[in-house]
């Protein structure tokens, strides 16, 4: 009998195997492939017929694990349809490295083992309203927005709603935008459900991957708390999905195989007939829209836990204030940071830029240090001493020939965490400072540093966009933002709507215990009608109007966007080859093709890039004709094609 299997590569179709075995749809093969044994899937279709007539190959044997749901293999179609990704590379997102796990000992899913604790913890009428919107709804597939304050126990309230599901023997899974948040986060479940879940990221280790994957399948793991790729996990019996931080822009894998994790959890919430949790202070324009028009569901927790007061804000304006030489924090600031200090408040200065310095100049030569392999400035890193490249990992050390004489003399332009660091160490000597970023955050002291900064051992923290999501710090009072211009920069139709979630976010990690806080904003901008706006209690004037503005000009959620970035290491063949890509995409597609321009970081990993951007309606239509111009276009070797359907970032 003539089976179709589906193989984890980069092929769109599934391939034709023979068997005496009795298989059904989504059970685990191993197959012949070339001269390799592989894992396959047994697949819903066949793949198109060819004229050739081939000998089959046998399937080697069955595994002996449960197989994968219709639900699932509907929702992986779907994905690769919509994101116009082969087949294959969407079955390899669920296995693990190309493989699967048998069902291992019992022993090891032990410590995940569900039980229901009583706890202490007692809901206000805000939250018991909320919930029971949430529980009134969490049956079949919706989506329900809860909307809530910083620091209104909007956690509490979707444990809750967890903890119904999970009695009813179905499993969970929370996913959350940074692997940063899962120690803390992981506390906070086990002090609520008084047993441990599954933690799921990337940097997970090989032997806890493979327990959680079977013990996912196999329905012995019941709570999953993870990133992105956590979504593709093979669950048995999913029950509900929660997204936390739903507006939050790390949901987007821009790299490799492009997509939108909030949406697609979303869509696999749909496929398994389950509802889906979007949790945010601030939602994203996408689902603030469909609360309006009405596809979502919305409850609103308002207060704070126990009546916390929201912080106050002052705005100080450099224009007025004469700041000293190769200094980033006005006289000012420090008088109104030592008030807090004095009442043991804990302090955040707050710049999202990593490292020393963005920019180093030679004062003889003028020459900028950029990197050899993008088109960058390489960012001075002092802690490591070098100069490093976001982008490609680029490393170079500072010491250099001048082309003048000698060695260079440098200058540093424009501060990152690690200078303003240092400027607080010299104002506040007897404090203990902390920087708080990816390069000190994601490392195995990282835990320590969290429990740390809770317990107000660490005095004043310096940190970067990675603290303003969800962590709970509760003598935290006094939060300095260094300078609110350098944020409205960037390549980015988004970037008001980042602006009003990450000053929601930061301002929330103040004052959560409910003493008095303040936001200090330090700006050279004289519109300070602009951070009043996105610092209003109610954002939804804010995303009302950014709601109109997108309407007006045909933006995402009214337009479908998709973007095509071409790289190669000639730019001259790339060019050309982009214009000829455009003319035959013209006559083929129902939207608008603009470009192809440079993209505004030309080049990165020594590959020049080349964009187009399709504008066109919502409909899979589009995704279908491209994706059909895609299969048959014969790209110049040394040329390749990514697509970002719904792009966030146009870098």
């Amino acid at each position: 009998m003539k089976f179709p299997i589906l193989l984890p590569n980069i092929f769109n179709h599934p391939f034709t195997y023979e068997s005496d075995l009795k298989l059904e749809i989504g059970d685990f093969v191993e197959v012949p492939f070339g001269k390799a044994k592989i894992i396959g899937v047994v697949w819903d279709n066949f793949e198109k017929k060819n004229s050739k007539s081939f000998k089959l190959k046998k399937i080697i044997r069955k595994l002996k694990i449960p197989k994968l749901k219709k639900n699932t293999l509907n929702f992986l179609n779907w994905f690769a349809e919509y994101n116009i990704i082969p087949k294959g590379m969407t079955l390899k997102l669920l296995l693990l490295r190309g493989k699967v796990i048998d069902k291992l000992d019992e022993k090891l899913y032990q410590k995940f083992k569900f039980q229901v604790q009583s706890h202490s913890f007692e809901l206000n009428e805000d939250q018991k309203k909320s919930l029971n919107e949430i529980n009134i709804s969490n049956n079949n597939f919706n989506v329900h927005v809860l909307q809530g304050t910083t620091g209104s126990g909007k956690t509490i309230v979707y444990f809750e709603a967890l903890k119904d599901v999970l009695k009813k023997n179905y499993q969970g899974l929370i996913m959350l935008p940074e692997i940063g948040l899962t120690n803390q986060f992981e506390k906070k479940f086990i002090e609520f459900f008084g047993f441990k879940p599954a933690i799921w990221h990337s940097g997970v280790t090989k032997k806890n991957k493979e327990i959680i994957w079977s013990g996912v399948i196999n329905d012995k793991i019941k709570v999953v708390i993870g990133a992105r790729s956590s979504l593709f996990l093979p669950f048995k019996n999913l029950g509900l999905i929660i997204v936390d931080e739903e507006h939050d822009q790390s949901y987007k894998q821009d790299e490799g195989i492009m997509y939108n994790a909030r949406d697609m959890a979303i869509s696999r919430g749909s496929f398994e007939n389950i509802p889906v949790n979007l949790i945010t202070a601030v939602p994203s324009i996408e689902t603030y829209e469909n609360i309006k028009k009405k596809k979502y569901k919305i409850s609103k927790l308002n207060k704070r836990y126990q009546n916390a007061s929201l912080p106050n804000y002052e705005i100080l304006d450099l224009n007025n204030i004469k700041l000293e030489k190769q200094s980033w924090l006005s006289k000012e600031i420090i008088q109104k940071v030592n008030f807090h200090l004095e009442k043991k408040d804990q302090v955040l200065f707050f710049l999202n830029r990593r490292g020393f310095s963005p920019n180093v100049l030679c004062k003889k030569c003028f020459s900028s240090f950029s990197c050899p392999n993008c088109s960058i400035n390489l960012v001075y890193h002092k802690n490591k001493n070098n100069l490093l490249c976001h982008y490609c990992g680029f490393k170079s050390c500072l010491k250099r020939n001048c082309k003048k004489e000698g060695t260079c003399d440098f200058i540093f332009s424009g501060p990152g965490v690690e200078r303003i660091s240092e400027e607080v160490k010299k104002n506040f000597p007897l404090k203990k400072v902390e920087i708080f970023s990816s390069d000190t955050m994601n490392k195995k002291s990282s835990k320590e540093k969290l429990e740390k900064i809770i317990n107000n051992e660490i005095d004043i923290l310096v940190g970067t966009q990675l603290i303003s999501k969800g962590f709970h710090f509760p003598n935290l009072n006094c939060i300095v933002v260094v300078d609110i211009d350098l944020l409205s920069q960037g390549h980015d139709l988004r970037s008001a709507e980042k602006n009003l979630q990450l000053y929601h976010q930061l301002s929330g990690r103040a004052g959560r215990t409910g003493q008095p806080s303040t936001v200090y904003f330090q700006t050279y901008n004289s519109n300070t009608k602009l951070i009043s706006d996105i610092t209003n209690k109610n954002p939804e004037i804010f995303l009302d109007k950014e709601i109109e503005i997108r309407k007006k000009n045909n933006l995402p959620p009214f337009q479908r966007f998709i973007s095509l970035i071409l790289t190669g290491e000639n730019e001259n063949k790339l060019e050309k080859e982009a214009a000829k890509f455009k003319t035959i995409l013209e006559n083929k597609i129902n939207g608008k093709i603009l470009g192809p321009v440079s993209a505004p970081i030309f080049r990165i990993k020594k590959k020049y890039r080349v964009r187009l951007l399709i504008r066109g309606p919502k409909t899979l239509k589009l995704q279908n004709s491209l994706a059909s111009i895609i299969q048959k276009y014969k790209f110049l070797s040394g040329i390749k094609l990514s697509v970002d359907v719904d792009p966030i970032s146009f870098n």
